[in-house]
């Protein structure tokens, strides 16, 4: 049994208490206490490292199952271009969506055309504008609102790829059938946990055109099993060479046309050069491209391949196709735009009561000031102040710290 948090499930009986999540969660989300890990839900920003450096598979995204598809009349495939790098170049993106047809869809739209829209938006957006960041990452978008709320402002006020992709597939099997939009159901092909817990509770809309989601790895390995590079596909993908290259770090930026970006990848290289537009150090670009994954979302943590070689592929795919235009002109994108403001998340919560606030602040302080701060996270907490906050907030107390227990062994051994 496992408990979900977010989009991220923890399967206990797994879990040896290692403490990996703990050392590279961004958002000292996790804990580690009686030989089990914990996310603290306020924190998780759901970039998924912990379910990538997990050597025993404890955590993981939890996503829709396949059969779920015939729960709709008409069921939509929304394909993401990082599923076509997961398999060898001999395999073609149309073997590949003629495969995921044959899985039992009706249809398959692919984002790389929401891609294109968000990709025209954007360039008349940036214009006399000194810095806007990619609202394309949910990861990103999380972790500007918890961690540099004076940024929100500059984000790119347009919905992603994939939820503009899904409404376009809506509109369009809604026309080609007469069915109602909820007998329609869009399924997306994720790369990563953060994209299914945006479509769970999405942040600058009110609700999300995504109905449910699969993991590139559980479909990756579904179509394996029939897959023939000789055979004839069944349907073309779409050519779209600055579509396609939202898949990987850079690819958004490209399709721009413009050198006047700066492209980041890594949610620990995120956050630096987060810290370093906060401070007024970063004035000389116009667009900030911002992905959690390394690579971008080829290394999503629902991906199989290795990231480097994914970006690879998908760059020549990419460049294959950049000097095709769109087959048909896009419309007016005011109905793409965002709706809801984007406000900053407060974390930490210490109480309702502000003198009570203000005085559990005081005692964090206080009982920092005991602790070794070696952040050695051998204590189930990542840093001797993340300790200091449980011991404040009752989630731990000073005997969980091994160096502590070890003097006082050490003391009455004199």
């Amino acid at each position: 049994m496992y408990s979900l948090i977010h989009s991220i499930a923890l399967e206990s009986s797994k879990c040896v208490g290692c403490t990996k999540c703990l050392q590279v969660c961004p958002t000292e989300a996790m804990r580690v206490k009686f030989g089990k890990a914990k996310i603290l839900e306020e924190r998780c920003i759901n970039c998924g490292q912990c379910i990538l450096v997990c050597p025993h598979n404890a955590l993981y995204g939890v996503t829709d199952n396949l059969p779920n598809i015939h729960n709709f009349k008409y069921s939509i495939a929304l394909v993401d271009p990082v599923l076509y790098e997961q398999f060898d170049r001999g395999i073609s993106p149309s073997h590949i969506l003629s495969n995921i047809l044959a899985l039992g869809f009706n249809e398959c739209f692919e984002t790389s055309i929401g891609a294109e829209y968000v990709t025209k938006f954007t360039k008349e957006y940036i214009r006399n504008r000194k810095l806007v960041i990619s609202s394309s990452c949910p990861t990103i978008i999380r972790l500007i609102q918890i961690r540099f709320p004076d940024l929100i402002d500059n984000i790119l006020p347009i919905d992603t790829e994939v939820e503009i992709s899904a409404k376009i597939a809506r509109e369009k099997a809604i026309k080609k059938t007469g069915l109602n939009a909820e007998e329609i159901g869009i399924f997306y092909i994720s790369p990563c946990s953060a994209k299914i817990y945006s479509f769970k509770n999405p942040v600058g809309i009110i609700k999300s055109s995504v109905d449910a989601t699969l993991s590139i790895k559980a479909v990756f390995l579904e179509i394996s099993k029939n897959i023939n590079s000789n055979s004839k596909p069944d349907l073309e993908y779409y050519p779209s060479g600055e579509g396609i290259g939202f898949a990987r770090s850079g690819g958004q930026s490209q399709a721009l046309g413009t050198t006047d970006y700066l492209s980041v990848d890594g949610i620990r290289n995120v956050i630096s050069v987060l810290e370093e537009v906060e401070y007024k150090k970063i004035n000389d670009v116009s667009f900030l491209e911002c992905h959690a994954c390394t690579n971008g979302c080829v290394g999503g943590c629902l991906t199989i391949e290795n990231s480097f070689v994914a970006s690879n592929r998908i760059k020549k795919i990419s460049e294959n196709n950049f000097s095709n235009k769109p087959s048909s002109p896009i419309g007016n994108l005011d109905k793409y735009l965002l709706t809801e403001p984007l406000r900053p998340i407060k974390v930490m919560n210490l109480s309702d009561d502000l003198a009570e606030d203000l005085q559990k602040m005081q005692q964090i302080e206080k009982i920092l000031l005991t602790l070794p701060n070696i952040d050695c996270d051998a204590c189930g907490s990542p840093s001797c102040k993340s300790l200091a906050e449980d011991i404040a907030l009752g989630r731990a107390n000073r005997a969980d710290c091994v160096v502590i227990l070890k003097r006082r062994v050490d003391s009455t051994k004199k």
